[in-house]
């Protein structure tokens, strides 16, 4: 009952703009003090399970991400929505982030302990490499148009510098008190993505039809679709686990790393972008497996792997709980319930999305104007939400506006959501290396793991630009 209230709840969290985990699980924190430890815990972990898969909803739906995990999905999920295929797109975020979640499950157990002690390994020069071999991946994000494509990142980069600097504590761009935290990234998105559709939307004054109902029922994936999408699902759990196990890097950077990879390996990267089913399986696989790979630290060192982990260390802490390596032998029923909750979750979350991505799908079905204003209102409460402020509805709306001129000059606003993503991440721990290297950059190449990354991100920045030329020496040639 736990666990089914648990991924209901998550699904509703996970799918409203602004509500993310961290602040899920925090509300039903107090419903759990008359509980019992383990169905308290599996409450809590399957919620945050059950919202990276809500996340994916409206992200394909209506291009507005509920959690900021899912912004790479709506780069593919949404063009799908607009071609008549809605239940394609939820079928193979579903099934994906039900394997992905399920394996890195399997992986949990069997690498908890090993992969602990290779991410206390991690500090400055190491966390930089990582955020640049995210920010490498704008190359195959802008193969249309490499300049604009840059444009729009460094752009991202120059908002990530606003607030409080981390390390002098001096502020930057500090327009008004509300940006002491730097620019909020949720309200930013949700402008990006989803107030930009909404404008275009108004804008549009040619009909473009409807999918019927049962056209929408009969289009979930074929077992040649799963099969197809099943490489990409595979490598995105690796990837989602891996990066989840690293503290602070989080389901954002894993569902990047996990659709660059699957852009680069795809037989047809022409369709990213414009609706690419591989692209979808990719995300929901990683930013579901990066919410097993953050309980490891969580459950085998006590440290939090995510803001929502840290969450539920004091959640586990409330119940007299030490979370750490004693966690295992004096109270072994605790994390291997959440394994249990997990193994079970899944399939139970896949069967209930597939049996409602229907019902989902009708959204397809609605009046443009209607949606407009539907997604708008969405918007507005889910901003507003975030910090009972109407300060994030105005910079959502600017942000609109921003993404509404950037997408009509044929700027990609993927680009940017990276750059904010990474940025601040990127700017701290480059300054953080170069104090523990007493200025010299030499440090990045000094540490294997910083040496390695480093190069496997020239790679990703490099490759896309060495493809684009041999593809036009081809076509000169013929």
């Amino acid at each position: 009952m736990a666990l089914f209230a648990g991924t209901f709840i998550g699904y509703f969290v996970g799918a409203m703009p602004g509500l993310n985990p961290t602040l899920g699980i925090s509300l039903l924190i107090p419903f759990t003090f008359g509980m019992k430890a383990v169905p308290a815990m599996v409450l809590l972990t399957g919620l945050y399970m059950a919202c990276e898969y809500g996340g994916g909803i409206t992200a394909i739906l209506i291009n507005t991400p509920g959690t900021s995990a899912a912004a790479a999905t709506a780069l593919d999920g949404y063009p799908l929505t607009r071609q008549g295929k809605a239940g394609k797109a939820l079928g193979i975020s579903m099934i994906s982030s039900g394997i992905g979640n399920f394996l890195s499950t399997l992986l949990l157990i069997v690498s908890a302990v090993p992969l602990a002690s290779f991410a206390l390994k991690f500090g400055g020069p190491e966390y930089f490499a990582l955020a640049f071999f995210g920010l490498s991946i704008v190359s195959s994000l802008s193969m249309d148009n490499m300049l604009k494509g840059w444009t729009s990142a460094i752009l991202g980069l120059l908002l990530s510098c606003v607030g409080v600097d981390k390390i002098d504590g001096v502020s930057r761009f500090v327009v008004s008190y509300h940006f002491l935290g730097g620019v909020p990234f949720v309200p930013a998105m949700v402008g990006l993505f989803a107030i930009s559709e909404v404008f275009i939307l108004f804008g549009e004054t040619e009909e473009k039809g409807t999918v019927g109902y049962d056209g929408i029922v009969s289009d979930l994936p074929t077992a040649a679709d799963i099969k197809f999408t099943m490489p990409a699902t595979l490598r995105g759990t690796l990837i989602g686990y891996i990066v989840g196990v690293i503290p602070a890097a989080g389901a954002n950077i894993a569902s990047w790393l996990a659709y660059n990879d699957a852009r680069q390996r795809s037989k047809r990267p022409e369709l990213f972008g414009h609706g690419a089913i591989d692209g979808i399986a990719a995300c929901e696989s990683a930013n579901n497996a990066a919410v097993s790979g953050a309980l490891v630290p969580l459950l085998t060192l006590g440290i939090p792997g995510s803001s929502a982990a840290a969450v539920l260390i004091g959640a586990l802490t409330i119940q007299g709980l030490q979370p750490g390596p004693l966690l295992f032998t004096r109270n072994p029923e605790i994390p291997y319930s959440i394994f249990a909750a997990f193994l079970v979750g899944a399939p139970l979350m896949t069967l209930l999305g597939l049996y409602c991505a229907k019902f989902f799908a009708k959204v397809t079905l609605v009046p443009r104007e209607t949606l407009a204003f539907s997604v708008l209102g969405v918007c507005v409460l889910g901003t507003y939400a975030l910090d009972n402020s109407i300060f994030g509805v105005w910079v959502a709306f600017a942000f609109g506006v921003l993404g509404y001129v950037m997408r009509k000059c044929d700027y990609s606003t993927a680009p940017m959501v990276l750059a904010m993503v990474l940025g601040q991440m990127a700017e701290y721990n480059l300054r953080l290396a170069l104090l523990m290297g007493k200025g010299s950059f030499m440090i990045f190449l000094r540490r294997p793991i910083s040496l390695v990354v480093l190069a496997l991100a020239l790679f990703s920045f490099v490759a896309p630009l060495w493809k684009k030329y041999r593809t036009k020496a081809k076509e000169s040639k013929a």
